[in-house]
């Protein structure tokens, strides 16, 4: 009774719902179908010899995805060499460094290329620093070494609407970043510590990975962005070129003397879900993406590009 006075109400809203639904039952249908019939099996993936290609684009929030596309393109001997094609302002810590170190992994068995795009800044550095060789382009956007938290303060907004928030902890650091106060001397000291420390690990990574004293590293490990041309003076990069030139290099560390571009090998796609999209299966989740999973401990460059 009540859906049939809604109807009546409002004819038109009740139509566009009605639409919308159709609309997205058939935008999934298609998908599905689009994804089925394009994406080759796994079997189809390793008919040939060939440089793998893992892209690591976007805001980096999971690690997952990356992590299986390096062993599965490890293992397989047909992969010959692998080109890490990035471009990002980085991400989480913990995720940043997790790529790092399959990275890492992988480039003790076979040649890992990373080939910079427009941007690979940050937490985007970071898991560059794990490959066999680091290509960039002369204009690309990197650097930007160092480490983020940032909490929200709403508690002007919440004394205009009246809201109040009452908490019982059971420490007085327990709900250190909350939107609802200013925060205390002591809790930016602690977490001041907390990121001081991270950041020594960044340092540190650099340092191991393009063979620079810890020092010369700090000295540009402020926070600062520079070209691609620039990184390599400052020797984060080997190398100046494009996604071609990061291939043919990569093909040239695994052996396979070829002047043509060799066969490029993608990682198979998956399915597509609206459930995995809601649910943060994957990195563009819209939870993560919305910034309502918290605050997020983060090599990530937080600059506009328009």
């Amino acid at each position: 009774m009540l859906q049939g006075l809604f109807r009546h109400k409002h004819p038109v809203l009740t139509g566009l719902l009605v639409l919308g639904g159709i609309m997205l039952f058939f935008w999934g249908g298609i998908t599905f179908f689009v994804v089925h019939l394009t994406s080759p099996s796994k079997s189809e993936l390793f008919l040939k010899e060939g440089i793998g290609v893992i892209d690591v684009k976007g805001v980096i929030l999971e690690s997952e995805a990356t992590l299986e596309h390096l062993v599965a393109f490890r293992e397989e001997p047909k992969i010959k060499a692998i080109v890490l094609r990035i471009d990002s302002p980085g991400g989480a810590v913990g995720a940043s460094q997790e790529i790092y170190d399959e990275v890492k992994r992988t480039s003790g068995i076979k040649p890992v290329v990373a080939s910079m795009g427009s941007v690979a800044a940050s937490g985007g550095l970071y898991v560059s620093l794990g490959a066999s060789k680091i290509v960039a382009n002369p204009g690309t956007l990197t650097g930007s070494m160092g480490v983020i938290l940032k909490f929200v303060n709403l508690e002007g907004l919440f004394e205009k609407i009246g809201y109040k928030n009452e908490v019982v902890k059971s420490g007085r650091l327990k709900d250190i970043g909350s939107p609802s106060r200013p925060m205390t001397n002591e809790e930016r000291l602690m977490l001041q510590g907390m990121i001081d420390v991270v950041q020594s690990q960044f340092v540190q990574a650099v340092s191991e990975s393009r063979s620079l004293p810890v020092a010369e590293v700090k000295k540009i490990a402020d926070g600062r962005i520079f070209s691609g041309q620039q990184a390599k003076e400052y020797g984060l990069v080997d190398q100046l070129g494009n996604f071609s030139d990061a291939v043919m290099l990569a093909a040239d560390l695994a052996g396979m003397k070829t002047e043509k571009m060799p066969e490029l090998i993608y990682p198979q796609e998956e399915d597509f879900s609206f459930l995995r999209l809601m649910t943060g299966k994957k990195s563009e989740s819209l939870l993560q993406q919305t910034g309502l999973a918290g605050p997020l401990l983060a090599y990530e460059w937080t600059g506009t590009l328009r």
